[in-house]
């Protein structure tokens, strides 16, 4: 204990002067002057750069170093959060980062397969102190002992797992088990989908795994960044913590409802709204409802253009087969706006030139090719000509189309298309982003105004900086002007024209973005990440995907979910069904089945119950037994409030699982914005999915679908209760 002790306190002593040097180096870099445009850009680059350090560096604080492993050579390792070297002319490794590969042994070694190991010690931390040490022995031919040795491989994972819960996720790192570090350091390339039960740590995988490829690809993954996503935003506030603790602070973690910059999708669906919505046929009904967009006049209705040398006729004819050439290109539909565009001003300007300059004899038109190329400028250049066009062929924003749309929605059946109309400016809802990332794909996005803008910008930039150059082109030094023999150019003073040209001095002066590659992928709709992680995969609809396979070219993805827990109507309960489109069976499924987190008691309970609708259904796993067995009363949603009260636990958290509609008579409990931090939370099951409570109540459970209410089931780490309202009654979809 006192050499542990030493040790670990040697390692905080480092990263303390990590720490300070990293700070220091912050506040040495935003003192430094700024007063030209590249000194603030390296000012801020530089500021950003500390920061993450320092961020970094912050999070590992706690339980910095966990683990050590003896070799049989006699090389110790200690294992941390990260890696930090001493102070010393070699850099020498102090603790080694968990995702090294030396570190692997930690997790995968055995008595039947050591891996050279002859010992490997698991070292508990309050803090700085060392309060705790369980060893176990590798080498069964090794008579050393520490007195630390344990019968029970499962020690320390065990008291991990009994602790109480905190309303956040805690990280695994220091229990990681061999069948999870597989999953979490198999290769990058393609889709991976984990599957498991509840409690398996699919989430907790998927977190290190995210972490471990930072790891072992940080060049490439640092310009495209990780995302992840999650369920819901308090899902992904329970997670927040878990990647800084291992020392990343550059994952993207966001739900699909977040993935439209600009968009806050505040709105909420009815489930069955949602499943019409999120249905891989909208891409198609999407596109049908744009080209619908793409009109022309009706036949012997022409639309009539005022122009100074005469009224212009626009017909049917011509404007059908202007409409045919945009098509034909296959642009989206803003894109493809100037070929309509150029095709209706060819036309016009040909037959107002066919009609100014005709010959009232039969010879050839008077007009020359200058002269009907000046009648076209005019043309293009006419308000009424483009008011027509753009009447025809509207240039149009994601957000305006589907706002339009979902007020009268086409090319559906009417019941689906009730169930989607909706009022004007009603909020966006988390299933329109999907189709507002569909809308915008087909309508694209003309940047050609941007672009000239920006190229604009550029050669003034350019223009200014030789005029800079001349300056001092003519400001050179004349000291050798008086003497005989020596070149004009041959003065050893340099100035700027001398070592510079002026595009590369523009390109000096120059804004950089020096936002993080998750920042910046935030921002931008159509950035491609290096590698997606999706929980609750089950969850997403068909639509759901396509935009995440737009982010995902190359298809490097990890996908987290559970089938028997679908519980959304627009989910999909087969992976095939998911992929098929994308990847078709190219991808592979890793099986989690240890239950960690459920006790084998209240596992046994909600399997019994899913059986009820599935009589195949096996359950994961339990690994732990608390020998505390479910129980059932009947109580009056009054008493719920007091009742939870009472459960819970003094230090960790419970949960009160009801379906929504009895919220509202669940009197005494807080229902307002999610916190888990509190001791008491109210929840419905869709809520409820990837988090862990203490203890759970679950209320009305014949109100709940199968799916729904195995989730509810299966929250607790302890304890489980279940609460039947004396007027509850099975709901139709609950009975079905």
């Amino acid at each position: 204990m006192r050499q542990e002790q030493q040790f670990v306190s040697l390692a905080h002593e480092r990263l303390d002067q990590l720490r300070e040097a990293a700070e220091a180096a912050m506040r040495a870099t935003i003192a430094q002057l700024s007063t030209g445009r590249q000194a603030r850009v390296e000012r801020d680059i530089g500021v950003a750069e500390h920061s993450a350090s320092l961020a970094s560096l912050n999070a590992a604080g706690t339980g910095l170093c966990f683990g050590r492993i003896d070799s049989r050579d006699g090389v110790t390792h200690h294992i941390g959060r990260i890696g930090i070297r001493r102070d010393d002319a070699e850099r020498t490794p102090l603790l080694i980062d968990w995702r090294a590969p030396v570190a692997r042994p930690f997790y995968l070694a055995t008595g039947y397969e050591p891996m050279g190991l002859r010992r490997r010690r698991h070292i508990t931390t309050q803090g700085r102190t060392v309060t705790g040490l369980h060893d176990e022995i590798m080498d069964l031919a090794d008579t050393t002992r520490t007195g630390y040795e344990s019968h029970d491989a499962d020690e320390v994972l065990l008291a991990a797992l009994n602790s109480a819960r905190t309303g956040r996720m805690g990280d695994i790192v220091s229990t990681i088990q061999a069948e999870q570090d597989h999953i979490i350091r198999a290769p990058q390339r393609g889709v991976l989908v984990v599957e498991g039960g509840p409690g398996t740590g699919k989430t907790a995988v998927a977190l290190h795994r995210a972490a471990y490829l930072l790891y072992a690809h940080r060049e490439q993954l640092a310009k495209r960044a990780v995302l992840i996503v999650g369920p819901n935003p308090a899902f992904l506030g329970y997670i927040g913590d878990v990647l800084p603790s291992l020392g990343e602070t550059g994952v993207l973690l966001s739900t699909v409802g977040e993935l439209f910059p600009g968009v806050h999708a505040t709105g909420t669906d009815s489930p069955a709204a949602a499943a019409v919505k999120g249905r891989a046929d909208m891409a198609g009904v999407l596109a049908e409802a744009v080209r619908d967009r793409q009109q022309v006049p009706e036949k012997g209705e022409p639309i009539v253009v005022a122009h100074d040398d005469g009224e212009l006729i626009l017909d049917w004819d011509m404007a059908v087969e202007a409409r045919h050439k945009a098509r034909e290109t296959g642009l989206p539909h803003n894109l493809a706006l100037p070929t309509f565009a150029f095709r209706i001003i060819d036309d016009l300007t040909t037959q107002l030139a066919d009609r100014i300059g005709a010959d009232p004899y039969g010879g050839p038109n008077f007009l020359g090719p200058d002269d009907i190329a000046q009648l076209g400028k005019g043309i293009a250049a006419s308000a009424e000509v483009h008011a027509a066009i753009t009447s025809l062929w509207p240039p149009l924003t994601p957000q305006e189309f589907l706002a339009g749309y979902l007020e009268e929605p086409t090319h559906l059946a009417e019941d689906d298309a009730e169930l989607l109309r909706r009022a004007k400016k009603a909020a966006w809802t988390p299933a329109d982003v999907p189709l507002l990332d569909e809308t915008a794909e087909l309508l694209g996005t003309d940047d050609s105004a941007a672009r000239a803008a920006a190229e604009a910008e550029r050669a003034r930039q350019i223009a200014y900086a030789q005029g800079v150059l001349d300056v001092s082109y003519a400001s050179r030094t004349y000291e050798f002007e008086d003497k005989e023999d020596i070149d004009e150019d041959a003065s050893e003073v340099l100035a700027a024209h001398d070592i510079i040209d002026a595009e590369r001095f523009a390109e000096r002066q120059e804004e950089a973005d020096h936002r993080s590659a998750a920042e910046r992928a935030a921002a931008d709709r159509t950035w491609t990440f290096g590698h997606i992680i999706v929980d609750e995969a089950q969850e997403l609809s068909a639509m759901a995907w396509r935009l995440l396979m737009r982010r995902s070219p190359t298809r490097s993805m990890t996908l987290v979910g559970d089938p028997a827990q679908t519980g959304d109507l627009a989910g999909c309960d087969s992976w095939q069904e998911i992929l098929a489109p994308y990847v078709q069976d190219r991808w592979q499924l890793a099986r989690l089945g240890v239950n960690y987190r459920t006790p084998a008691e209240i596992m046994e309970y909600a399997a019994e119950r899913r059986r009820a609708t599935d009589p195949a259904f096996e359950p994961p796993r339990s690994i732990r037994s608390t020998g505390a067995r479910p129980w059932e009363r009947t109580l009056p949603l009054a008493d719920v409030a007091g009742l939870a009260r009472a459960e819970a636990p003094a230090d960790g958290r419970l949960a009160v699982i009801a379906p929504r509609e009895l919220h509202a008579e669940l009197t005494g409990l807080d229902d307002g914005p999610l916190d888990l931090h509190r001791p008491v939370v109210l929840l419905d099951p869709r809520q409820a999915k990837g988090l862990e409570f203490d203890t759970v109540l679950v209320v009305a459970p014949a109100l709940m679908t199968p799916n729904d209410l195995y989730v509810a089931l299966t929250r607790a780490t302890q304890r489980l209760g279940i609460i039947t309202p004396a007027s509850a009654t099975p709901s139709p979809v609950a009975a079905e």
